[in-house]
């Protein structure tokens, strides 16, 4: 592998940051180290001596994110941190107790700081935790007590009895069991939805297998593009970190820069829509391979590994409602965006932060939203279409379907919609019933065509009964809290079991866990890929590459 490309640079930090390290240097990440507790399970965070449960020193609070100001070691919660930094002059950092990563009172966002990284990342490198007064509990009652405490909605859908057994049973296993390529990636400061897509990306079958069987020449990629950035050499740097057998937290800073670098309208420590990062990496994939691989542009039959891995094709027909000539068109996609199918629900409810997934008369499936998808719309009188038999603008209906699947089928929840009455946007907090295995078959142009006219025709221009239609799902990238200010984890499933991937922590979560998540994106892959790839994983070597991909913080 080459070297780290000479332009890169960190993450520019922001004022505040740079301000309190002229002020004050590392002496308060050395002071705080001492206080820094790191489990076997990969996790840091800060524990205050003395004290029991830490609470805001505003309000007495203890719900919810806490953080400690690097300056007086005041605690304060998310609400108070501004009113602290404000009466407080030069209070302006602050250290997450939960999760151990900076956060700027000021800027109200998580900053990221390489010198920080490493105080964090020698925690680890310790290895076993200092003795404390919780010393004969097992890290699993630890973890139950910290859930009472308060985490999401979907934990208090599962038996709570249930889950501490659980709990207790899968955290005495050693992370060492964990399949190899479960990794914590580190927040940079607001980049969990960098984070929770790159870890469905690491785990997609065909998409892991391109890389880590070589698939993307360096060398050869380097002479063509001189040493500039290149998505894909850093997409493989990150699969050759979290592939090497490591367990500690992995900082993709390098990544994150390269993906500045394509997306520059992007570029900036302000939370992003994870959907709209996971179109820009492909794009981004793309654009590079394309150059280079591809010699036919206008064939439409890109060879890029993002195209041969997420690209499918959609069809749409549009049927003049005067003559009923039908006009078809082709459309190639590297996902679904599908609606809620919100019909069986009051408008009231979209803002309901409570929905429960036993409520019959609120529950939204999957396949609904595909029967949405795919259902015949009548075009509205704006949206008249020439027909070309009629030889005037006519009124029109429009229906879609899938000509061809991809070998990794990505669904995109339409979670967050305008509001005409608020003039806003805003987010559809509702339940959605998904399957584990998914059939296609339903959906696909030739069904669609063939209900259409009754089953009367049996033959369908470029019939799809050969291809596979089952697939199996393998991560899910759930969404939580409002949109404005949300967080985004991935939840993975790896030889049938379930792993949630939150930042840098990776925990086994049982799949009522997944099932009663707010997901966002889906990702399933084709049936017998999913099946050889638990075979695949197994017997998966360590990167080859090991030593040259170190975490950021070593750098």
């Amino acid at each position: 592998m080459s070297s780290r490309n000479p332009s890169y640079t960190n993450p520019k930090p922001c004022k505040h940051l740079e301000d309190y390290k002229l002020r004050h240097g590392l002496s308060g990440y050395k002071s705080i180290q001492r206080h820094l507790k790191a489990t076997p399970h990969g996790r840091t965070s800060v524990e205050m001596l003395n004290t029991g449960v830490p609470r805001c020193n505003s309000c007495n609070g203890f719900q919810g994110r806490l953080y400690l100001c690097l300056i007086c070691n005041s605690v304060s919660c998310l609400d108070h941190t501004l009113l602290h930094t404000q009466s407080e002059d030069g209070h302006d950092l602050a250290v997450d107790i939960e999760r151990a990563e900076l956060y700027c009172c000021v800027c109200c966002d998580q900053v990221y700081d390489p010198d920080f990284d490493k105080v964090v990342m020698s925690k680890h490198n310790m290895g076993v935790p200092r003795d404390d007064k919780h010393g004969d509990e097992s890290i699993g009652e630890r973890l139950v007590k910290r859930r009472r405490l308060g985490l999401g909605v979907a934990e208090e859908l599962v038996d709570l009895k249930k889950s501490k057994q659980l709990v207790s049973m899968r955290d005495r296993r050693d992370k060492s069991c964990y399949p190899l390529g479960l990794r914590g990636l580190n927040n940079l400061g607001s980049t969990c939805f960098m984070n929770s897509v790159l870890q469905a990306l690491l785990h997609a079958p065909p998409f892991r297998n391109y890389f880590l069987s070589e698939g993307h020449n360096h060398e050869a990629c380097r002479r063509r593009s001189g040493d500039r950035l290149c998505l894909s050499c850093d997409i493989d740097v990150v699969f050759s970190a979290v592939f090497s057998g490591d367990r500690a937290p992995y900082s993709p800073a390098h990544f994150l820069y390269s993906w500045w670098q394509h997306s520059a309208n992007l570029a900036s420590y302000e939370q992003q829509d994870a959907h709209e990062f996971f179109i820009s990496v492909l794009d981004g994939i793309h654009e590079k391979e394309d150059k280079s691989r591809n010699r036919n542009r206008d064939s439409g039959d890109c060879q890029c590994i993002a195209h041969r891995v997420f690209s499918g094709l959609l069809r749409s027909d549009v049927t003049c409602m005067t003559c009923g000539s039908t006009s078809t068109t082709y459309d190639p996609c590297v996902d679904i965006s599908v609606d809620l199918d919100t019909s069986n629900f009051s408008p009231t409810d979209t803002v309901n932060k409570r929905s429960k997934p036993n409520e019959n008369s609120s529950i939204s499936t999957l396949l609904g939203c595909l029967d949405l998808f795919t259902r015949q719309e009548k075009l509205g009188p704006e949206q008249k279409l020439f027909c070309e038999t009629c030889q005037e603008m006519r009124d029109s209906v429009k229906q879609m379907s899938i000509r061809r699947l991809p070998l990794v089928l990505c669904l995109h929840i339409k979670r967050f919609e305008h509001s005409p009455v608020r003039k806003m946007w805003r987010k559809i907090d509702r339940y959605l019933q998904f399957p584990f295995s998914l059939d296609m078959t339903p959906y696909l142009s030739s069904s669609i065509v063939r209900n259409r006219f009754g089953n009367r025709i049996f033959s369908v221009e470029g019939d799809e009964s050969d291809i596979n239609t089952d697939f199996e799902i393998f991560a899910v990238v759930s969404h939580s809290g409002t949109l404005e200010s949300g967080h985004y984890v991935t939840f993975l499933r790896l030889r049938n079991r379930w792993y949630k991937c939150d930042d840098a922590w990776i925990t086994e979560v049982d799949e009522e866990i997944v099932r009663a998540s707010q997901c966002y994106m889906m990702f399933y892959v084709q049936k017998m890929l999913y099946q050889k790839a638990d075979e695949d994983l197994s017997s998966l070597p360590l990167s080859p590459r090991r030593d040259a991909y170190l975490p950021i913080a070593s750098c």
